[in-house]
């Protein structure tokens, strides 16, 4: 059985907030960050948004970013952070499985944290 997108966002969410460094922030009404040094690497959305839940991730890796725009329904992530390598990908709906979801997540950790603290992951 599919994880529900609720439950792939936990997943996601609890990920997240595990690397190092890492804190949840609500600069907005309607959703979550997760930042590494003041700097956003995750976009988790509302915790409670059934209609269209979606994380956005900032992938440099082109391979990565093709993948992850390959998801049905994904796209670049709007108000122009799509040109810096930001995707937007829906949860659930036989779209990407969590573990990969997750694998982006670091990918974009990697990209936006300081080299100690990746060195750090490295290390754990």
């Amino acid at each position: 059985m599919a994880a529900t997108p609720l439950k792939t966002r936990a997943a996601v969410r609890s990920f997240a907030l595990g690397l190092p460094g890492a804190v949840e922030e609500f600069p907005w009404e309607d959703g979550a960050v997760a930042k590494v040094n003041k700097k956003i690497f995750v976009f988790l959305g509302a915790e409670g948004n059934t209609e269209t839940p979606a994380i956005s991730v900032k992938l440099k890796d082109e391979e990565a970013h093709g993948h992850a725009l390959a998801v049905p329904g994904a796209k670049p992530t709007g108000y122009g952070l799509g040109r810096s390598g930001w995707v937007t990908i829906p949860l659930g709906g036989g779209g990407a499985p969590t573990e990969l979801l997750c694998d982006w997540v670091e990918e974009s950790y990697r990209t936006i944290a300081p080299k100690k603290l990746v060195a750090q992951l490295d290390a754990g």
